[in-house]
């Protein structure tokens, strides 16, 4: 495992060289080579880093010409890209201060309503929308519309961008047993106004999620990078040759 995933170390540095400015968009890379004498990886390595930039969108291969970098920076500002990993990460910093302010706050009220939609859950019923209840009243019983405001708007962006929907919904059929114990750690360190225990376990609560978008994010980046690599191989074997002089 250790070696398949070597290449995606080359790709964090030739990335962040990118980001810093010093492969500017539309300038050629170093050739392969030079590449394998500064990082001592083998060709192979290196070749792999290349395809996994261009399945992500970084480089373009210009066959007989080199390797360029794409100009990934055109979207105005007001419409700036966020990945689901930025949401979870965002979600986990608000939802977890949330849930320590709830633990203070909090009213027999809404534990009992948390209780439901815990019921909710178990019954497999509209799960999502039990979820979504569930964070919804911590956030409500905070007793602080801004902070119920902030956590309703990264919910909508969690349900209305094409991008982090589709990346939930890879995860977010998996590990419902997992998800109803971290819901459960949650509603315990409430109904006993635990504000450092309520906070952890919701940031364990997201700490999983962000896991589980990693591991199906890399499972995906690896099978875009095996079909890119077959093609590749395809492309450019002698098997056609040697079958046809053996013809």
């Amino acid at each position: 495992m250790k070696n398949k995933r070597m290449f995606w170390h080359i790709v964090e540095k030739i990335e962040a060289r990118i980001d810093s400015g010093e492969f500017a968009p539309g300038c050629r890379l170093p050739p392969e080579r030079e590449f394998v004498e500064t990082y001592k990886v083998s060709r192979p390595t290196i070749r792999e880093a290349i395809i996994a930039l261009e399945v992500r969108g970084r480089v373009e291969v210009k066959t007989g010409s080199g390797v360029y970098v794409l100009n990934n920076q055109h979207e105005a500002p007001n419409n700036l890209k966020i990945s689901a990993f930025e949401l979870t990460q965002t979600r986990a910093l608000f939802e977890g201060e949330a849930a320590a302010l709830a633990a203070v706050t909090i009213s027999d009220e809404i534990i009992q309503s948390l209780e439901k939609t815990m019921s909710q859950m178990e019954s497999g019923v509209e799960v999502d929308k039990a979820d979504k209840e569930f964070h919804f009243l911590i956030a409500k019983a905070t007793k602080n519309n801004a902070v119920l405001t902030a956590i309703q708007g990264l919910w909508k962006i969690r349900s209305s961008r094409a991008e982090v929907v589709n990346a939930y919904k890879d995860i977010c059929n998996q590990g419902h047993d997992k998800r109803l114990e971290e819901h459960r750690e949650i509603l315990k360190a409430l109904k006993t106004h635990n504000s450092s225990a309520a906070r952890t376990a919701m940031h364990k609560h997201f700490e999983r999620l962000i896991n589980a978008l990693f591991d199906a994010s890399e499972a995906k980046a690896l099978e875009q990078v095996k079909k890119k690599t077959t093609e590749t191989r395809g492309l450019y074997s002698l098997d056609h040759v040697v079958a046809g002089r053996n013809t």
